[in-house]
């Protein structure tokens, strides 16, 4: 019976970064960054370098033919994660120049065996190491020895138990390299410029022993380094969680009848979709959610991709704000991803222990996402709210609806099958004007009202007032008998779910 080597994980220091690896990074393992010049492949090494080193665990960094060490220094130490005080101390950098540019791999090799066993290091940093192989570059020999150079150097580091990183620019993947091969782990990165915007990401296509997370992962160079934004993972829900989510007692919205028209509140861990025009009190509708939470002892998270919580009624979310019973994600980033929004979400919610959210808006958050993610709208939003759901909140999503007065619709981007519940606001106009009415439209497996009210907007928000049914009311300045359900007729049914 054969005893299974364990492998120790090394924490990287780059936040998300441990999650998309599957848990670390492996301890004496060979690995290559790559990718595109620009893409922050320095960045990222010098931020794992740093967080790793330690006099007990020296680190050396070999530059090559790229900028030379203090010039590399003067722009890294502006990021948050560089100590000046680990140079020299359990970082020490070393300038390959001159053997790379006598075109000898060989010598390159011997430089860095004789400075790895001098100083003893349990990390190796070779950047660019790209450029020590095109110096040794011929057209007959396009690889030059870089085969045998790496597996040299891939046995000497293992040998003297040395976790290694080969830095290198490489535009595509589907080169055919040999060091492609020979790497325990290859971790690339990309960017792409669209409009004004830079999106970033990352894909670990090899980390051998170990399950990493598939795909491409954004992430943002800011000023405490990089930040990996790692897919939200999403818990399974038990029968009896389920259950328990059925028989909870009910949110109370904050707005005199509406928890009646929902038969007695929204039930709690539920998603509601709140759909209007331009003007029809969506916002003040989420703004009473919120601020009946409070009144309730709930704390909220409130994501603002439209008006600023500071702007018009909604001073009485910034009030809550400022009181600390509700969170903000405010990112006036143009090159969000689902996975950054849902980071942001998510660390609001576990800092504040919140149990309601608000999106306000969908719109909104279509524009603050970059163009190469509002493709997958429809994709993202379904994750929004999966994700959301499986935190155990409740979430309110406003959604604008372009201003037609005969047609009734409820998301622009077909997503209503994904709530659990929506509200509809619109405008009628009786008398040549224009008056707001609402309606409960579906509340998953719960009964609710089908009447279609009338309500205003004043100093103390949202004013809900009798079914149309019971008033006389004008359509389109002509008398009408209809009763209210008749004015959603012909564009969907109202009723249970």
């Amino acid at each position: 019976m054969t005893t299974k080597v364990t492998i120790n994980r090394l924490a990287t220091g780059v936040p998300g970064l441990d999650e998309v690896l599957g848990g670390g990074l492996p301890e004496f393992s060979f690995n290559l960054i790559a990718g595109p010049p620009g893409c922050g492949k320095t960045t990222l090494a010098h931020q794992m370098m740093f967080a790793l080193a330690t006099p007990q665990r020296p680190a050396i960094y070999f530059t090559v033919l790229g900028e030379p060490p203090l010039k590399m220094l003067r722009y890294q130490q502006q990021f948050e994660f560089f100590d000046s005080e680990s140079v020299n101390r359990s970082i020490r950098f070393v300038n390959l120049s001159d053997d790379a540019m006598s075109g000898e791999l060989d010598r390159v090799l011997k430089r860095i065996v004789d400075e790895v066993t001098q100083h003893n290091p349990a990390l190796v940093f070779v950047d660019s190491f790209r450029s020590a192989v095109l110096a040794n570059q011929t057209d007959a020999n396009p690889h030059g020895d870089l085969q045998q150079f790496v597996q040299q150097l891939g046995m000497q580091m293992t040998s003297w138990q040395a976790t290694t990183f080969l830095i290198g620019e490489y535009s595509s993947e589907t080169d055919v390299n040999p060091v492609f091969t020979v790497s325990d782990g290859l971790i690339w990165l990309r960017q792409s410029v669209q409009r004004n915007s830079m999106v970033r990401k990352m894909e670990i296509m090899k980390m051998r022993g170990q399950a990493t997370l598939p795909g491409l992962h954004t992430f943002r160079i800011g000023p405490a380094g990089i930040e990996v934004f790692a897919p939200a993972r999403v818990a399974v829900q038990s029968e009896a969680d389920a259950a328990a989510v059925r028989v909870a007692p009910r949110v109370r919205m904050g707005v005199a009848r509406l928890d009646d028209m929902l038969g007695g509140g929204l039930p709690r861990g539920y998603s509601l979709l709140v759909a209007g025009p331009s003007g029809s009190g969506k916002s003040i509708l989420a703004a009473a959610f919120l601020a009946e939470g409070a009144r309730c002892g709930e704390t909220g998270v409130i994501a603002a991709f439209e008006q600023r919580p500071g702007q018009s009624r909604n001073r009485v979310v910034a009030d809550l704000i400022e009181s600390g019973q509700v969170g903000l994600v405010d990112s006036r980033a143009a090159d969000l991803s689902i996975d950054e929004v849902l980071f942001l979400l998510l660390g609001e919610i576990g800092r504040l222990r919140a149990t309601r959210v608000v999106i306000d808006s969908l719109s909104g958050f279509e524009l603050a996402l970059a163009p190469t993610f509002r493709e997958d709208f429809r994709e993202s939003l379904s994750r929004l709210v999966t994700t959301l759901a499986s935190a155990g909140v409740t979430v309110l999503m406003t959604s604008e609806l372009e201003d037609r007065y005969t047609d009734l619709r409820f998301s622009p981007y077909g997503t209503a099958f994904m709530t659990d519940a929506i509200i509809v606001q619109r405008y009628i106009e009786v008398d040549s004007r224009l008056r707001r009415v609402m309606a409960v439209v579906k509340v998953r497996a719960s009964a609710h009202s089908d009447e279609l009210r009338e309500f205003s907007i004043d100093a103390a928000g949202i004013c809900l007032g009798a079914p149309l049914a019971d008033q006389e009311g004008l359509l389109g300045g002509r008398p009408t008998k209809k009763r209210a359900p008749d004015l959603l007729a012909g564009t969907v049914g109202v009723g249970h779910e």
